[in-house]
C-alpha cells in the first residue's frame, strides 16, 4: 500500500477520534481505513492505536509517530499547492511600496511593460520614504534601497547603486572643491529631510574609517530629484545614489566632489513577507524587475 496513504489514514483516525469519522473525512470505507492503519502497524512492527469498543486513541509510540507523520503530510500538501500556484497565471491586485526616488525615476517608466505582459494583474504603487510594515499595512512587497532592517522578510537583491557627493562645475568654480572630509564643514550641503538620523552624512575615509559629517545644510528637501536639480543649479553639494545623478554626470552637469574617496554602494532589494511559497503575481513582478535591471550596476545607470 502507498506509504503516504497509510500515514494519512492513521493521522486522520487520530484527528477524528475514530475510524468511522476518519472514513467520512477521507471519502473511503471504514474497512479501507482499517486496512491502511493495520498495514502501517505491520510495516512498522508497532501498535500505534489503542482500540476499544468505545474509543480509539494513539499509543505513546503512536503519538510520537503522529507528530512526525502530520508534518510530512502538511509538507506534501504544501508541495502540491506550490506546484499548482506556479502553474496559475499571475492575477489580482499587487500592492507595492517603493522608495520615492527609485519609483519615480526607475520603476514608473517600466511599469507599463509589466502590465502589458500580465494583463490580469492590477498594480497599486505607493511612493514614500518611510519604513512600511508590509503585512500590517496590506502590502504584497516593497522595493528598498540600502541596508535591510527587517530580517524576518524574504529579500531578493535586484542590483546595486553607488552613492557619491556631487555638485555642478559652477559650484566648484565659486566655492572650490573639498579635498578632505573635514572640508565639507565649510561647504554648502544639500540634505534629505526624511533621514532618520537628521542631516548627517556617513562617509568612508580613504583609511576605511567611517566618518560622520553633520551640517544644517543650505537646502533640505524630502525628494532626491529636487536635490539633484539644486546641485545642477550650483546651490551646493548633494549626496545621492547613482541612479539619480548618472545622466546629469554624463552630460557634464555635475561632477564628483571627492573622487578619491572609496565608492559607497547600496543594494536595491525586492522584499516580501515570509512563507513556504510566493504568490504568482509577486513572483512574476520580482522576476520582471530582476530581468529589467540585470544590466545595471553601481555606476551603470
Amino acid at each position: 500500500m502507498d506509504r503516504l496513504t497509510e500515514m494519512e489514514a492513521f493521522a486522520t483516525v487520530v484527528d477524528q477520534g475514530g475510524f468511522t469519522d476518519a472514513a467520512k473525512k477521507m471519502g473511503i470505507s471504514k474497512s479501507a481505513v482499517s486496512k491502511h492503519v493495520s498495514a502501517l502497524e505491520a510495516r512498522l512492527g508497532a501498535r500505534l492505536l489503542n482500540r476499544t469498543t468505545r474509543r480509539v486513541s494513539p499509543t505513546e509510540i503512536g503519538l510520537a509517530y503522529y507528530d512526525r507523520a502530520r508534518r510530512v503530510l502538511n509538507d506534501a500538501g504544501e508541495a502540491d499547492a506550490l506546484v499548482t500556484s506556479m502553474q496559475v497565471a499571475p492575477s489580482g491586485l499587487l500592492r507595492i511600496s517603493v522608495a520615492t526616488d527609485f519609483g519615480v525615476n526607475l520603476l514608473s517608466p517600466v511599469l507599463g511593460d509589466f502590465l502589458q505582459a500580465y494583463p490580469e494583474v492590477t498594480v497599486n504603487m505607493v511612493l514614500n520614504n518611510r519604513y512600511v510594515e508590509l503585512i500590517s499595512e496590506g502590502f504584497d512587497m516593497a522595493i528598498r534601497v540600502g541596508e535591510l532592517e527587517d530580517s524576518t522578510l524574504k529579500a531578493r537583491k535586484l542590483t546595486e547603486t553607488a552613492k557619491r557627493m556631487i555638485a555642478s562645475p559652477r559650484y566648484f568654480e565659486k566655492y572650490g572643491r573639498p579635498t578632505k572630509i573635514d572640508d565639507l564643514n565649510d561647504h554648502k550641503l544639500l540634505h534629505y529631510s526624511n533621514q532618520s538620523n537628521g542631516n548627517v552624512w556617513k562617509i568612508t575615509a580613504p583609511s576605511g574609517e567611517r566618518r560622520q559629517v553633520r551640517s544644517a545644510g543650505w537646502l533640505t528637501v524630502n525628494d532626491g530629484q529636487s536635490l539633484l536639480h539644486a546641485a545642477i543649479a550650483g546651490l551646493g553639494i548633494a549626496y545621492l545614489p547613482s541612479f539619480l545623478y548618472a545622466d546629469a554626470m554624463k552630460k557634464g552637469q555635475v561632477e564628483e566632489a571627492m573622487p578619491d574617496l572609496p565608492m559607497e554602494t547600496l543594494g536595491i532589494y525586492a522584499v516580501y513577507p515570509p512563507g513556504r511559497f510566493t504568490q504568482p503575481k509577486v513572483r512574476a513582478f520580482i522576476d520582471f524587475l530582476a530581468e529589467t535591471f540585470a544590466d545595471k550596476g553601481p555606476d551603470n545607470w
